[in-house]
This record gives structure tokens, sequence and C-alpha cells, in this order.
């Protein structure tokens, strides 16, 4: 079976690749088993460098990331990086407890049949055994994951070209939600029970995964997300798409801009999230959250946790998945704080390296 869900190695870091830039996250361990951020960078991409997950201009991403590797410090070459939910197709089985390794694989060939609509030739397969089933006694769930092998061959030749090794091959989704089981349970009564609505907000995309204990409930991706920002302040001030977005990341904007632009902007950011929820709450049994959590570059923006937690009730936090892990010498704080939020996937995938 190909190489899809990964296992656990050595020193390896987590690259994230998104429509906007790679983000790359190296953890290491403390003798009391903390997590010690190691180093962590991004590498801006230019608009359509990638879209809808694809790949479009192999050789400046390559650069890009090679660049990135290069500026965060890493000696370390193995990597574990992520495909795109909508490149992969997911799906629970249950199968007998107790197969042999090739038994397992024998059956999960022939379920993945049934579920994925291209030839197995055409396939990277992985499984997971999750654990024993909660409903038939005697069976084991399994996590089976496949994608085109053309989308991981894509992702594979990119760690390469930039002088990686991968090794692992996740799901964004997954990794994500990994690195918010540490931020969860860091909730009161260690977050047992609570309903936390996740707000990734990306650059052309936001997505409301729904998670209670280890589980998730609801996932939904929106067309909304940070570029429209970096779209009305170019348009306003008459910059590029580029030089708008450095300018926004760097707070180096006209006088007016937070009156004309920002204000108006987080506003409508709050009332798309506002409705993502009512969305879920009538297609669901469910009518209210416990916490409402933002991460993505544009979670930082001034007052829109506040303006969310107005809008919904609902108590409204930013997320910061280095929260509690120890810094390395070569992390300065205040980036940390500043940039934190948008290293859920990254960080995700850089635990990967400590799970069985």
């Amino acid at each position: 079976m190909d190489l899809l869900l990964g296992r656990k190695h050595a020193p390896m870091i987590g690259l994230d690749i998104s429509s906007s830039s790679a983000k790359l996250v190296e953890l290491g361990q403390a003798a009391n088993g903390e997590y010690v951020v190691e180093r962590f960078a991004s590498e801006p991409f230019e608009k359509g460098w990638i879209t809808d997950g694809q790949i479009e201009k192999f050789d400046e991403v390559a650069e890009a990331v090679r660049k990135l590797v290069q500026k965060s410090g890493s000696r370390t070459k193995h990597v574990a990086m992520a495909m795109p939910q909508s490149a992969v197709i997911t799906k629970k089985i249950m199968l007998p407890a107790g197969l042999r390794e090739e038994e397992l694989e024998l059956q999960v060939e022939s379920e993945a049949n049934q579920y994925i609509p291209f030839s197995l030739d055409e396939v990277s397969l992985d499984f997971c055994v999750i654990g024993p089933s909660p409903t038939s006694g005697g069976d084991v769930e399994v996590l089976i994951a496949a994608s085109r092998k053309d989308r991981v061959q894509d992702r594979q030749g990119l760690a390469e070209a930039a002088g990686l090794k991968p090794m692992v091959l996740d799901i964004e989704s997954h990794a994500s939600r990994l690195a918010m089981t540490r931020v969860i349970g860091a909730l009161p009564n260690a977050g047992k029970d609570a309903l936390v609505a996740l707000f990734e907000i990306g650059a052309d995309t936001t997505s409301l995964k729904v998670l209670r204990d280890e589980e998730m409930l609801y996932d939904r991706d929106q067309a909304f997300g940070g570029s429209q920002l970096t779209q009305l302040i170019s348009r306003q001030y008459g910059f590029s798409f580029e030089e708008a977005e450095a300018k926004k990341l760097a707070g180096d904007l006209p006088e007016d801009y937070e009156s004309v632009i920002l204000s108006p902007f987080v506003d409508s950011l709050s009332q798309e999230i506002g409705r993502a929820l009512q969305y879920f709450f009538t297609s669901t049994p469910h009518h209210k959250v416990h916490y409402v959590m933002l991460a993505g570059g544009t979670a930082t923006l001034p007052g829109l946790k506040e303006r969310v937690t107005e809008l919904t009730g609902f108590a409204s936090m930013v997320v910061n998945p280095f929260e509690n892990m120890k810094l390395g010498s070569t992390v300065r704080e205040a980036k940390v704080r500043r940039d934190a939020p948008s290293y859920l996937t990254a960080c995700g995938l850089a635990m990967r390296r400590f799970m069985q």
C-alpha cells in the first residue's frame, strides 16, 4: 500500500501547503514530555500558484518551499505533509478483530472498491485501525483513505524537489484536528463534552468543523476568506494584489483603512460566521455551541473575536496551537503570538512525529 496516512519517524517537520503560502513547523520534546517549538516559518505564494488544492506552478512552489526550509534553519529532511480534504476519499468500515496485516489489506482493498469511483490502479490507498467498534462487539473500526496517484505524486514530488523526504502524507482536516486535541484539552474540565465550532479562515475558503470530544459532528466549507480583504485593499488604494497582501500583513496601510475597509470587513466576516452556525443548527439536532474558535491568518484581525461573540452570543477565542509549548532558542515569542493561528495544520503535521 502506498504512503498516505504514514507512520511515526524520528525528527520530522510538518509542512502545510495552502493556496496562499507554505508553513513549516518543527517540534521537539523536553525531558518532561512537553512539546518544544524548535522552528516555525512561512513563505507566501503568488495568487494562482495553487488553485483548489491543485499545484498549478510546480517550479515556483518548489522554489518557495526550498526557500522556506532554508529560512527556517531546519536540518531535518523528513517531512509530514497533507492532502487537501477535497482530494481524499475517506470511509470508516468495520472489520473482524484479530486479522493479520495481509488479511486486513485484502479486506480493505475489496471494501475500497465499493466506495472509490476510480480503478484501484489509479489511487494511493492506505488505512489505519482506529480501535474496537463502539457498536459491534468483536469488530474493529478501520479508516480507509484514498487519493488519486497523480495528486499524491504532486505532493511527494514537491517535497523531493525541495530536498525533503516525504514520510507521512496526512489529510489537512485530520492534521488540524490533531492540533485541536491539545487546544480543547486545555479548556475547563479538559473540554469534555464541549461542543467546539472551529472556523479555519483560509485565503479563499473558510471551513466550519464542529468537534465534541474526539468526534467531528459536522464539516462544511464556505466560499469566503482573507483574500477578500486583500482585494478590497487593492481596489481601494490601487495596489496590486501582492502589494496589498504584503501591506496588510505588515500593517502598513493608509489612515482611513480601519474605518473604510477593516471595520466593515470584520462585520461581514462575523455575519458569515453567524450564518454558518445557524446553518449547522438548522441541519442538526444541536442549537448551541460552547466555544467558537477562530484559526487561520485572518483570525487575528482586530475586533473579529469580540464581534463574533457579540453577534453569536457564544464565547469566541483565537486558536493558538503552540499554547503551553516551550519555545526553542531561535523562536521569538512575539511572532508566535501574532502568527500562531495560521499554523494549526502545520502544527498537527509536526505532532505526527510523536504519534504511534
